[in-house]
């Protein structure tokens, strides 16, 4: 099909703003993803073409930013594919959640454990996740990631994976030739064409998935390396970033003086790192970002040039849930296959305290179904916001960065530290 002149200028303006697109992992909290993007393609005209320049996801968010890139050329039809795929999720299609599977695996583990180990058969992942593979093969044409990129709908797609072996994060990409590999610490981005093995890596959730082979290296999800989310865009070119995020930042209050203080079950400390895993480098990525764009703000033009390159501002609108998904996993446990829900009862994953594992675990329709729709409300009340930032109206807030709620109490007595004496930056000059 031969591009209309619409969607040529509608695609050239999307490069020229180079706005990057991340989607962290978060299991089936990813559904919320789905929701913020649903509610973005209607807002944008019905036919445009993708409206992101570079395109990165780690985990769950990687299949989602896969299926942007193969469908790169109408937006709203790619989203479309997303919703009905999300919406209809049941657990069989992710993992094998039979009576015979689970307890075939419950048994293998045991033996395993009290054995000292069965050699070549011992068990590699709580969950056998060939439906998933099965059900992306099926699903997503990566022939047409390259296709996105030679017509100009799209600039880059980055999925990021552990290494295993070398104990690095690296961000599989696919892009033109002006795009560039990179190394840092414990980091580095190399060109590729992307294949189903990069995304079933990106999403092997430790202990939970079994681990990919790429190349000559085993990877795992890849958010476990991944202290720093934005940079895959950031390296790619990405001048300004939409991050739609899946954790709700509200923390849990402590137990009050001679209150009791439960002890932590299985299903809440395997929750708390899974929520570690999927989250924490966001937080710390965004926190850096700030200060950088702080700083920046104060010098001629918002950028830096040295030895290391051109330091630049960058706006960011962040995205996050406005009710706690915990709260919502926990009203469709009855959703779950029995076997699975044995399983997770055995965790002490079916009780609140033990919720947020079961958030990232439950791929029933009714509950990503919610969330899908918790992310239109979201993103429809924001949708002015939402609408500027993809026009390339500048971010009115301090540090460049608009939604991340945690910011206005981290930096509001900060800015004094970051301040810059510029009377001594003249001198120096």
């Amino acid at each position: 099909m031969t591009p209309t002149r619409q969607q040529q200028i509608a695609s050239t303006l999307a490069m020229d703003r180079q706005i990057g697109l991340v989607l962290p992992g978060g299991g089936a909290r990813g559904a919320y993803q789905v929701g913020v993007l649903k509610a973005l393609a209607e807002l944008l005209p019905r036919r445009s073409p993708n409206p992101f320049a570079v395109l990165s996801g780690t985990s769950a968010g990687a299949i989602s930013a896969a299926v942007l890139a193969t469908r790169a050329r109408v937006f709203r039809a790619a989203v479309n594919d997303l919703e009905r795929v999300w919406a209809n999720f049941r657990s069989e299609q992710i993992f094998r959640c039979d009576t015979a599977t689970m307890l075939k695996s419950s048994l293998r583990w045991f033996t395993a454990l009290i054995s000292g180990g069965l050699g070549e058969q011992n068990p590699r992942a709580l969950l056998d996740n060939e439906p998933l593979w099965e059900l992306l093969r099926a699903r997503v044409n990566f022939d047409a990631i390259q296709d996105a990129i030679d017509q100009g709908y799209l600039g880059a797609l980055a999925i990021t994976a552990a290494g295993y072996g070398s104990a690095r994060s690296v961000s599989f990409f696919q892009g033109t030739p002006a795009h560039q590999s990179w190394d840092r610490v414990r980091r580095k981005g190399r060109p590729t064409s992307i294949t189903l093995e990069h995304l079933m890596a990106s999403i092997a959730v430790p202990m939970i998935f079994p681990p990919v082979r790429v190349g000559q290296e085993y990877f795992g999800d890849g958010a476990m390396r991944q202290a720093t989310p934005l940079s895959p865009a950031l390296h790619l070119g990405a001048e300004r970033i939409l991050v739609i995020g899946v954790r709700n930042e509200t923390v849990d209050p402590l137990p009050g003086p001679g209150e009791q203080v439960p002890y932590p079950s299985f299903g809440k400390i395997a929750g708390y790192v899974l929520d570690a895993l999927f989250m924490d480098g966001l937080s710390s990525d965004l926190e850096n970002l700030t200060r950088i764009n702080l700083i920046l703000e104060k010098l001629p033009g918002r950028v830096l040039q040295g030895e290391f390159g051109v330091l630049h501002h960058t706006d960011a609108l962040i995205m996050l849930p406005s009710r706690d998904i915990r709260e919502i996993a926990g009203r469709y446990i009855g959703e779950m296959p029995k076997a699975f829900h044995f399983l997770m009862r055995g965790v002490g994953a079916t009780n609140y305290s033990g919720s947020q594992l079961l958030s990232y675990l439950l791929f029933e329709s009714g509950y990503t179904r919610e969330l899908i729709h918790l992310g239109y409300d979201d993103a429809m009340a924001r949708q002015a916001e939402l609408i500027s930032f993809m026009e390339g109206e500048p971010v009115q807030a301090r540090g460049g960065i608009s939604g991340w709620r945690d910011l206005s109490d981290e930096y509001s007595q900060r800015l004094r530290v970051l301040k810059i004496d510029e009377a001594a930056a003249a001198a120096a000059r």
